[in-house]
């Protein structure tokens, strides 16, 4: 799907330099097209003390400094109660100046998530008048044609596949057409697993962005308790045991005394869908189809 609009775009691309550690990435592929990106330039010693100065810094003023800092700044937002926050932190630095510079969320429609989140979507549409650029799996609008396409249950049958599809090609898809250049996310350390150790600050060098994790070290309590003294309107599934809500076919209750994902792909062998890993095994399979199909037709040359 089209996004609503797009921004000036340049041809440069972002540059780093050296092993950026624990960087947020996605899938790639050979049939990726390539990202024209505004130039952010980051040595490795400027990135450390980037992060050493914001780690420190209340949430809001990290979100103060990134809007001022970073040209294209875009939010990726699944509506999850940290992405809430974070949301309504920008609507309170928006009423700081008669003219301000709004901060666009992206969300990635996979057309199986719950009618409760559709429902949040359009709630924070409506409080914050807040600008949401949808992208759904390429050349589909229903579940009806995703199925024609791939058949049902293809998160059952190829997990990595149907991420890849619904969740990793969209969201390169709106990098690309938005030209971002840097995005908040909702990570957080405290979610655990891949999400340990994050910085407030990283380089997706496979993607060319800068990514932002401006609540990297805020609890679940601390974001709750933030939710409920500013009344953020939230997903009505939180107070059914929900506490990470992701599409309705691998998502459940939270138990008592599990972590805060421990809902998310329950029982499978995973614990993110694509868009925060560096590259997934199907993203491999599809480079090292691309490459043996060259193989010939370099021989032949």
């Amino acid at each position: 799907m089209a996004a609503d609009d797009s921004r000036t775009e340049t041809s440069s691309q972002l540059s780093s330099a050296g092993d950026h550690g624990s960087v947020d990435s996605g899938f790639v592929s050979p049939s990726t097209s390539t990202v024209s990106l505004p130039r952010i330039s980051l040595t490795q010693p400027h990135l450390q003390h980037l992060n050493k100065q914001l780690e420190s810094l209340h949430p809001l003023e990290i979100l103060r400094f990134c809007k001022i800092f970073f040209p294209n700044l875009y939010q990726s937002t699944a509506f999850g109660l940290t992405g809430l926050v974070t949301v309504d932190m920008l609507s309170k630095l928006a009423a700081e100046t008669s003219t301000p510079q709004t901060v666009d969320l992206i969300f990635l429609d996979t057309l199986y998530h719950f009618q409760e989140t559709h429902d949040l979507v359009e709630r924070v549409k409506a409080r914050y008048n807040a600008r949401v650029h949808v992208f759904k799996p390429a050349d589909v609008d229903t579940v009806g044609q995703f199925e024609e396409l791939y058949g049902e249950k293809l998160y059952e049958m190829s997990s990595e596949l149907y991420d890849w599809i619904a969740k990793v090609e969209p969201l390169q898809r709106a990098y690309s057409e938005l030209n971002v250049a840097a995005v908040l996310t909702g990570r957080r350390r405290t979610q655990g697993g891949q999400r340990g150790d994050i910085n407030v600050i990283e380089l997706d060098d496979e993607r060319g962005v800068v990514k932002i994790n401006p609540l990297a070290n805020w609890s679940f309590a601390q974001v709750k308790q933030y939710v409920t003294e500013n009344n953020v309107p939230y997903n009505a599934l939180l107070d059914r045991g929900y506490k990470s809500v992701g599409d309705w076919h691998s998502t459940v209750p939270v138990g008592e005394g599990e972590d805060e994902r421990a809902g998310r792909w329950k029982g499978q062998d995973k614990t993110e869908c694509g868009i925060h890993n560096k590259q997934s095994r199907y993203a491999k399979l599809l480079e090292k189809s691309a490459r043996e199909q060259a193989a010939p037709e370099v021989q032949a040359a």
